[in-house]
């Protein structure tokens, strides 16, 4: 199957995507930098990686003249700044809003089914306007906004259409869901929003993977079983004493005869276990293993970094990210260190073959603007299974 990747960062939803078994005809970044990363990974030979066109480019100035009308996925990664609880709040009127050049885009390849991800702060009510107007542009996209009309004019017209209940032209069933990382097998509690479109004329239902892991189960395996401590060789005495948020749950879980049927979240420990202690500085000997140590880390109220033995906190980029402490390891013996490239690279479940060459700040800026390969596998997986059904 063939799909094209809009905004495609360093490639981990596009990652996924080609595991899930889709063909890229064309990935599409305008940042340098990130289109660095992904070309240095096709010298390197990576998997699922050297094959990629890789085009450095607006995706407004790509040109879809070579793209088959109807591949079957278009995926994107649109720009979440806009929409970030962490950034300026300037939603539609932020220059950085990409969704009306997504669906020129969408127009004009009329692929089978999109994929979009975004940030949860999308679905805050200060948006659910706009939130709205990109359902109805994604469910009608032939009913382009006029050059003379504004973004709410638009969305009053779209209405208008929607509510005939006439449905005419090219027109996609639209499904939405925030998805937690960390149900899926991430070591990393990272909500996001997944959009996907199918279109309607294939007269096909979509409906998201079901979680596979729970918080609940990590708790059985840590504090009723033991073998989650027991997997890593930790002694009774060395095991974290019980937090008192935690006794309701595994008080509860004691009265049980069988584990949690999900299987457990996985943890920054379960992550990063095998990995040596990070290198004092990077090296031209460290071929592409990018676990070198960051100084400076501290903790303050709202930065304390991410335990050990839970699933890491939402790695973050920008200003509110790396100098704001959120990239932090917080160590059993209260000490806090920042995540390396090759441990952050892991909880976004990158394989250790895939290389950063850029600077320690750019590199975590494009892991934490990363979709998670695995979850992104799985979305992916999903949908090729629902589009072989046609």
């Amino acid at each position: 199957m063939q799909s094209v990747e809009l905004y495609t960062g360093a490639g981990g939803l596009a990652l996924g995507i080609s595991r899930a078994g889709f063909k890229h005809l064309a990935v599409v970044e305008r940042d340098e930098d990130s289109c660095r990363t992904i070309k240095e990974n096709q010298r390197r030979g990576v998997e699922s990686v050297r094959r990629w066109p890789v085009f450095n480019c607006d995706v407004a100035e790509f040109d879809y003249a070579s793209i088959p009308e109807g591949i079957e996925l278009l995926a994107a990664g649109v720009p979440c700044q806009p929409f970030s609880i962490g950034g300026k709040h300037k939603g539609h009127a932020d220059e950085r809003n990409l969704f009306p050049q997504t669906m020129d885009v969408i127009r004009r390849v009329k692929p089978r089914a999109v994929l979009i991800e975004n940030v949860r702060g999308l679905r805050r009510p200060s948006f659910s306007k706009y939130f709205s107007y990109i359902e109805l542009m994604l469910t009608y996209p032939e009913i382009a906004r006029k050059s003379d009309e504004q973004w709410i004019e638009h969305l009053a017209r779209l209405k208008r259409f929607h509510t005939r209940g006439k449905r005419e032209g090219l027109y996609y069933r639209v499904v939405h869901r925030i998805l937690n990382a960390a149900d899926y097998g991430v070591p990393q509690k990272r909500e996001r929003l997944f959009i996907v479109a199918v279109r309607a004329d294939l007269n096909i239902e979509w409906s998201f993977p079901s979680p596979t892991h729970s918080s609940e189960s990590l708790v059985w395996e840590q504090y009723h079983s033991g073998v989650y401590w027991e997997r890593h060789g930790i002694s009774r005495k060395s095991r974290p004493k019980l937090s008192p948020d935690l006794n309701e749950k595994i008080q509860t879980l004691r009265n049980r005869l069988i584990p949690p049927a999900l299987n457990a979240w996985k943890t920054v420990r379960d992550a990063i276990y095998n990995l040596p202690m990070p290198f004092s500085k990077r090296t031209d000997d460290e071929p592409g293993l990018t676990h070198f140590a960051i100084g400076g880390a501290r903790s303050y109220t709202g930065h304390t970094g991410s335990p050990l033995d839970e699933p890491a906190k939402t790695l973050k980029a920008g200003v509110h990210g790396v100098p704001g402490g959120e990239n932090m390891l917080a160590l059993p013996d209260g000490s806090v260190r920042y995540f390396t490239i090759r441990e952050s690279a892991r909880l976004q479940t990158f394989p250790d073959s895939f290389v950063f060459p850029n600077s320690w700040t750019e590199s975590m800026r494009q892991i934490g603007n990363a979709v998670p390969v695995l979850l992104a596998e799985l979305i992916a997986k999903r949908l090729k299974t629902t589009l072989s059904l046609n």
